[in-house]
């Protein structure tokens, strides 16, 4: 009884119909004669929702019967929404207009991959964001600082680049940005300790990238500048959820009930990966920021010195030949975390500096390829490690149990292919063979789920399919940031 089953026509080949109160109704243009029929047909059921856990069963509503003649010709049918102002042109000029334009922008990107990249840069009011993925994400802190350095700075859209920063630069409180822009009237969400750093890597990128670039100002540089300054201080001095340099230079974060890393997975009240202490890749993180701001402000030298010992003496898990994922757990002092995980990959790789080089770096390198990688990606914890799960589905509840515990982060292939080459000396032979063995993979599955894009993540057990949002801004980016490193060739296709 709520739906409207009614139908206006205000001009031949225009249908609109209202639906629910409060929500626009639907406007149709076509070549085609309309029929109105209303029926309902009932318990849709929707398998990937059942699959997820999720409302699986739904009635749809059909207001009547469109018949083209296409004995005729084509077939046009355009819809919007009745908010929309009215289309001056019958269904098949616009759509002849509307393809025409579209490959026109097509056409002006250098790439397919290029071409992915701009849809996820979007307007935000007078200044511009990054979505964090399709269908379902929004613009977050992480994923946009993440995934603009490959999206806008691997690109050449470093004015967009620009703005996009910018507009985060003035949301810095007490040394950190909020991992979610606010829009207008919601409280911002400061619950990460990595997107602010991640911040200013991508600061630091844009200005190396922007130093020849018209419209980088002084006073956008300076800004840019404060912003950092704001945040490594605010981190040095003490902030949010325990976030703090401790007495031997690296950062130690969070407490019960808090999840403030990229594995952030929390069920009810239960934390999945909680990572309470000083998480391995938020300290090369730091190293990276110490050393930016280093550069202008020679006060924080010592500092950077003692983090880097302290990174030196602290992480190597001789066992293992690798890196442990997080030491001082729970800030018990010397309480280690073995687990193999990807996120030690960050010290030798996807960031600007280094902080694990020479033999120990090769070692850490050759366990990640044996034990984490996957044409897909890395995954999120080695198989045999406890807490494995090789397969992301099921409920709501089991999907974040599996999210970092073992599922495959296509994004993590980026940095691991950068490390890969790195620590075989960033030859010409070793990039074309990082090419071939890892990105070419990758990049093949972009038929495989969301067209010309790849996904969030995927299954660590083999075939390792693509699972969650099919479309991922970061997953993306990481791609075309190596291409721009000269590991992989710009495709002709």
């Amino acid at each position: 009884g709520a739906f409207p089953f009614e139908a206006h026509q205000p001009a031949a080949g225009i249908v609109e119909w209202p639906t629910y109160a409060g929500v626009p109704g639907v406007r149709s243009y076509a070549n085609a004669t309309y029929e109105h029929a209303p029926e309902w047909y009932r318990n849709f059921l929707y398998q990937e929702e059942r699959d997820r856990g999720l409302d699986c069963q739904e009635d749809l509503a059909s207001p009547g019967v469109l018949t083209f003649d296409l004995a005729a010709g084509d077939a046009h049918w355009i819809l919007e929404p009745t908010s929309a102002p009215m289309l001056q042109e019958d269904a098949a000029g616009a759509a002849v207009r509307m393809r025409r334009s579209e490959m026109a922008r097509r056409q002006a990107y250098k790439s397919r991959l290029h071409r992915a990249a701009d849809q996820y840069l979007v307007r935000r009011g007078d200044g511009c964001t990054t979505i964090a993925g399709y269908p379902w994400f929004t613009d977050w802190g992480r994923d946009t600082f993440i995934a603009l350095r490959g999206l806008c700075l691997a690109t050449g859209r470093v004015s967009t680049a620009r703005r996009i920063l910018l507009s985060w630069a003035g949301a810095v409180s007490e040394g950190m940005l909020p991992n979610r822009f606010p829009d207008a009237g919601d409280t911002p969400e400061f619950n990460s300790v990595d997107a602010s750093l991640w911040f200013v890597v991508a600061v630091r990128d844009l200005l190396c990238a922007g130093r020849h670039q018209r419209g980088l100002t002084e006073l956008h540089r300076r800004q840019l500048i404060d912003a950092v300054d704001a945040i490594v201080a605010g981190y040095a001095r003490g902030t949010r959820f325990g976030i703090h340099a401790d007495a031997d230079g690296l950062i130690a974060a969070g407490g019960p009930g808090t999840q403030l890393t990229w594995m952030d997975a929390k069920i009810g009240d239960e934390v999945v990966t909680p990572r309470v202490g000083k998480p391995v890749e938020v300290q090369a993180l730091w190293i990276n920021a110490l050393d930016f701001v280093s550069q202008h402000n020679g006060a924080w030298r010592p500092l950077l010195d003692r983090a880097l010992e302290s990174f030196a003496g602290r992480f190597w898990n001789e066992a293992r030949g690798c890196l442990y994922d997080v030491v001082d757990v729970d800030h018990v002092p010397g309480r280690v975390d073995g687990l193999l995980r990807p996120n030690q990959i960050f010290a030798i790789g996807g960031l600007p500096r280094p902080i694990l080089t020479g033999a120990r770096a090769r070692r850490v390198v050759d366990l990640v390829e044996a034990t984490l990688l996957t044409t897909m990606g890395l995954r999120s914890l080695a198989p045999g490690e406890p807490g494995y799960i090789g397969r992301y589905g099921g409920s709501p509840s089991e999907r974040d149990r599996a999210y970092h515990q073992g599922t495959v982060w296509p994004f993590l292939m980026g940095p691991f292919a950068e490390a890969w080459a790195r620590v075989r000396g960033n030859t010409g032979a070793a990039k074309a063979e990082a090419r071939q063995r890892f990105l070419r993979p990758l990049l093949d599955c972009r038929e495989r789920a969301g067209l010309g894009h790849l996904p969030e993540i995927a299954d660590g057990d083999a075939p390792h399919d693509p699972r969650g949002c099919l479309f991922q801004a970061w997953s993306l980016g990481e791609v075309l940031r190596v291409m721009n490193g000269n590991l992989l060739e710009a495709e002709a296709s």
